[in-house]
């Protein structure tokens, strides 16, 4: 993790709102969508908890919804338009990207890594999490790391970066691993439940919302070294430097006001809809720096 911190790189982004002069200039690309259609459309995740997911009403809820609609009430007083209408569409790990590019979404609020390979086909906002890539296994596997997980299969999220590190350790540590994929993340969660999967990889604050949710938690366990650090942010189109920048005021004024550190205890050190489960998962020293030097340096 400290392999990652030590990379963090400052970004020069405005510790205050986009000022009304800045969004007065000539509107482009989102902002002008925006403003032209009198809605602004986030794209959401349905079992990404605690960031995106449905709640007991199925109503979109999370830590990123949370920043999200922050970003959207600064956009509606810019704009000068209090009535803009929010459009809420489910995206998965599979047409978050195919859904930002079309301009079916202007924000994802997921749990979406900045990677720099997704860097050629998308942006990123600052960093809003940084999480740890480890294993979900049940608890009585013996399962200890990747490498127990020999001649066994092992599920990940279609279209994630974990797929990318389970096929590195296979091929540099000479492993047979039967890969297979859920098409979101409580399917993958659902193969290790019944037994069709020995270990889902994923991002370890992904799965600890799943193991809290879930019908048995003490049957379940994380484990294993990090197989890779990443950060996660807003995702937003490319070459729209109006809105990044918009996006970048609104984040970067929640960080250096602090209101982010309340954000953030209210969905992981603080009970959660729908069970009012605590996952009990305190700001880690990575996610600290990255609030105190904000970055949108990718992996």
């Amino acid at each position: 993790m400290m392999q990652f911190a030590s990379r963090l790189i400052v970004t020069a982004v405005a510790a205050a709102v986009v000022s009304a002069p800045a969004l007065a200039a000539e509107l482009t690309g989102t902002l002008k969508k925006v403003k032209d259609k009198g809605e602004i459309v986030i794209g959401y995740r349905e079992s990404s908890i605690p960031f995106s997911y449905l709640d007991g009403n199925q109503k979109p809820v999370g830590y990123m919804m949370d920043l999200c609609n922050r970003v959207v009430a600064d956009v509606k007083k810019e704009l000068n338009m209090p009535t803009l209408v929010t459009r809420l569409v489910p995206v998965t790990s599979q047409t978050r990207i195919p859904l930002m590019t079309n301009g079916t979404v202007d924000l994802e609020c997921g749990s979406t890594t900045n990677s720099v390979e997704r860097q050629k086909q998308v942006a990123f906002s600052v960093s809003t999490y940084v999480t740890s890539v480890r294993m979900l296994v049940k608890s009585r596997s013996g399962i200890k790391s990747i490498d127990d997980v020999d001649g066994k299969s092992v599920v990940t999220t279609t279209g994630t970066t974990s797929d990318r590190y389970i096929k590195q350790n296979e091929k540099g540590k000479q492993l047979n691993i039967k890969n297979v994929y859920g098409k979101d993340h409580a399917d993958s969660f659902l193969m290790v439940e019944t037994g069709r999967a020995a270990a889902f990889v994923m991002d370890d604050v992904l799965l600890a919302g799943l193991i809290a949710n879930s019908k048995s938690p003490k049957d379940y366990a994380i484990v294993g070294p990090a197989l890779s650090v990443e950060p996660y942010g807003i995702m937003i189109r490319k070459d729209d430097p109006q809105f990044k920048a918009a996006v970048d005021g609104t984040l970067t004024k929640l960080m250096k006001s602090g209101e982010i550190n309340k954000l953030y205890s209210k969905w992981f050190t603080s009970p959660i809809p729908p069970r009012n489960i605590n996952l009990n998962l305190p700001m880690s020293p990575q996610l600290k720096e990255a609030v105190k030097n904000p970055t949108d340096k990718g992996i």
